[in-house]
């Protein structure tokens, strides 16, 4: 410690040593400090004099400056924005273009803008948010062009569909011209190297030309312009549609949905109106419709890639077909007009030629003219009933009377007659057939003309028309003729002379069926010696006609002898005849006379068999007449009446009213009633039944049941005739051999029915 306190008091005497030392420099300073003093302060007074006008001077300065600072500033930012702008400005110019494509419908162009746009320009201004923005209403745009093009596709679809029957009958147009065009072509070549279809009986010019009757009728006849399925219908939405939704990545579902429409719309088209049988508009408006709907899908086919193929098309077309089939089969069952069948069958025809040319198959459409030709050979044959009828109401059936040559010539031009000796006659004269013959023959050549015209355009040859044609004129003579005959003939107001007139009709048309042969070959140009020619059966028609011609008159024949014996007016008990034939009887001879005058003009077996029909008729009335069960009793008088009527029977049979008979033939009508009557007016009952069964016995036709009937009459009446007088011995013998006659008579019915 005194070390310390010692080494402390060395160094302040040195520290003061140190001040002595320096204390005179530092009042000098001190004092040259003072002196600066003052020229500090006047020093501090200038500067801040100096500063102050210094500041006041720089003021301008750093305003300048800082509006220069500014202005560089925005220079800068201008140079950014400009850049930045000059990024922008082709996005905004895009979008632009896709709102401007947007507002015209170019939606394709719209989404191939929307591609650049995302794939190059959006990926340069990414970071800003209108470009985001940008991008998320890209979406909302894609599916607003889906929707508005999918909507312009549903107008396009219900505006083809309100068309589709414009455009088939433009088709339907298109192709019946090429089709007129060929045949007029065909024609012409024809004539060029000499050919001709028909040689003799040719088919007027208006009939050959049935094919050529056009089925539309031309709105505008100096139309030159020949329209197109793009010329009526705009197909931009379409191929709008199809190349959007290509575009999109949804071409499936595009496809899906057009197919899907289109087989509806199908559906809807293939489905027809109820009264569409009625009118040929009806059908014609159907097919138009199809025509037009198949036109637009080959259309489609054709200018699109994958939209409808091939096969859906063909598919799509077997549908249709099997319903169109069923429809026209169904409808066409409903016509009962041939005019409007053969419409039906032109419309057909010009139907499957226009899809034909499109590339559909129509083999099944003409198999189907096959089954409707058959039922318009079956209105046709209708329509000849109701003509065969109006000619049978119209004829007078008297031979046709002809008084000069060319009432003669007009005849034989209509009807093919030749005779020989009637062309030697002089004027007046009369054809044997009535009136009805060249009418019906006339309506014959007609019907086989109106069947020709269905034959026409099937793409058949001449044999299979010729074919056709003899079967349907077959068809007329086997069943329309034959059955307006025999209904003529069933008629009630169809006397005796009308039915002979007709026996001699149908022979005449039978002799003209080789003519309507050559008719039809003239026609087809085949040769009936052909091996498969089908020959007309007009012979056995009228044949079987002429037979129930036959029948028809015996029929009425006996109902006229039935009216006449129903006048007889006997009177059964009378004790005494009248010594004279019976009135009726005689009116009855009378009237069999003047008809089998009639019958001259018949073969001579027909009239041959009239007779001995009705001289049997009569013999069988007068029988029943004996022997009628209401009828209880007869006097001999009565019998004696009835064997002298009896008696002029045979003698009008003994008169040979009708010549051919030979010998006694017709008087064997009556042979059981001259036996029967021989027996009682002689009263030979003894030869009788010593001789009954034997083969010479006299009274061979008589039947015991028969004789003991009458004799049970007989026998009631001479009962009571001889009720007070049977004590006289001679009645009681004769009424005793009565009833002994018919003891034996009843014992040989019994020993018949227990043989029997």
């Amino acid at each position: 410690m005194e070390k310390l306190d010692a080494c402390i008091r060395n160094h302040d005497k040195e520290i003061e040593k140190m001040c002595n030392f320096h204390h005179q420099g530092f009042v000098d300073a001190i004092t040259e400090l003072l002196k600066v003093r003052t020229d500090a302060e006047k020093l501090k007074v200038q500067v801040t004099d100096t500063n102050r006008r210094f500041q006041d001077a720089g003021k301008e300065v750093i305003v300048q400056t800082e509006d220069i600072i500014r202005c560089r500033i925005q220079q800068r930012n201008i140079t950014t924005v400009v850049e930045k702008l000059q990024l922008c400005l082709p996005v905004l110019e895009m979008y632009s273009k896709l709102k401007e494509q947007m507002s015209a419908k170019r939606y394709y162009s719209a989404l191939k803008t929307m591609e650049q746009l995302e794939n190059v320009y959006f990926p340069r201004v990414s970071q800003y948010r209108f470009c985001q923005l940008m991008i998320e209403n890209l979406p909302k745009l894609r599916e607003d062009i889906k929707e508005i093009s999918m909507s312009d596709l549903k107008d396009f679809l219900e505006s083809i569909r309100k068309h589709s029957d414009k455009i088939g009958e433009t088709a339907m147009k298109q192709a019946q011209q090429q089709k007129l065009f060929s045949v007029i072509l065909q024609k012409q070549n024809n004539v060029k190297f000499g050919k001709t279809v028909y040689i003799n009986d040719r088919i007027p010019e208006e009939r050959n030309e049935i094919v050529l009757k056009p089925v539309f009728e031309e709105e505008d006849e100096n139309e030159e312009e020949v329209l197109t399925v793009q010329d009526l219908v705009d197909f931009s939405p379409v191929y709008q549609c199809l190349h959007i939704y290509s575009v999109l990545g949804d071409e499936e579902t595009f496809e899906n949905y057009y197919r899907k429409q289109r087989k509806k719309q199908a559906r809807l088209v293939l489905q027809p109106q109820s009264n569409m049988h009625e009118t040929v508009d009806g059908y014609r408006r159907y097919f138009t419709q199809i025509v037009g709907f198949f036109v637009v899908e080959d259309h489609i086919l054709h200018v699109t890639q994958g939209l409808v193929t091939r096969a859906y098309t063909d598919e799509l077309w077997n549908m249709a077909l099997s319903k169109i089939i069923a429809v026209l089969r169904a409808h066409s069952s409903y016509c009962t007009d041939p005019d409007l069948v053969l419409e039906l069958k032109n419309l057909i025809v010009i139907f499957a030629d226009t899809l034909q040319g499109y590339g559909f198959p129509v083999n099944r459409l003409f198999d189907l003219l096959f089954e409707i030709r058959d039922q318009y050979n079956e209105t046709l044959l209708k329509k000849w009933a109701g003509v065969f009828r109006d000619i049978f109401e119209e004829d007078n059936y008297s031979p046709i009377p002809i008084v000069n040559e060319e009432e003669y010539k007009t005849v034989i031009s209509k009807f093919p007659f030749q005779d020989p000796d009637l062309e030697k006659q002089s004027f007046p004269k009369k054809l044997p057939m009535s009136q009805s013959v060249p009418h019906i023959y006339i309506q014959v050549k007609e019907f086989i003309y109106a069947s020709l015209k269905f034959s026409e355009s099937l793409h058949r040859s001449s044999t299979e028309i010729d074919d056709m044609l003899r079967k349907s004129t077959n068809l007329l003579l086997t069943r329309t003729l034959s059955s307006c005959l025999l209904n003529l003939i069933k008629k009630p107001h169809i006397g005796l002379t009308e039915l002979v007139q007709i026996i001699i009709n149908t022979t005449h048309l039978e002799q003209a069926c080789k003519y309507l042969e050559d008719f039809i070959t003239n026609i087809t140009n085949i040769s009936q010696e052909t091996v498969h020619t089908t020959r007309l059966y007009g012979l056995s028609t009228f044949k079987d006609a002429r037979h129930a011609a036959e029948g028809e008159i015996y029929t009425k024949l006996n109902q006229k002898i039935d009216e006449f014996v129903q006048l007889a007016d006997y009177d059964w008990t009378m004790s005494e005849p009248d010594g004279r034939a019976s009135g009726y009887l005689m009116d009855l001879i009378n009237f069999l006379r003047s008809i089998f005058q009639v019958f001259t003009h018949l073969p001579g077996k027909v009239a041959q068999t009239a007779c001995m029909s009705a001289c049997q008729h009569l013999s069988t009335s007068l029988m029943q007449m004996l022997l009628d069960s209401e009828l209880k009793q007869i006097s001999m008088g009565a019998v004696q009446q009835f064997n002298l009527d009896v008696i002029q029977c045979e003698l009008f049979a003994n008169s040979e009213p009708v010549p051919g008979f030979q010998g006694d033939t017709l008087q064997l009508a009556f042979i059981d009633l001259r036996q029967l009557l021989d027996l009682f007016m002689v009263w030979d009952w003894s030869t009788y039944l010593a001789d009954y069964g034997q083969p010479a016995s006299k009274y061979l036709r008589v039947n015991p049941n028969t004789a003991l009937t009458l004799l049970e009459k007989i026998k009631d009446t001479s009962k009571k005739n001889n009720i007070f007088a049977q004590f006289r011995k001679n009645d009681r013998d004769k009424q005793k051999l009565i009833e002994t006659v018919v003891k034996q008579l009843r014992s040989l019915v019994n020993g018949m029915s227990q043989h029997t």
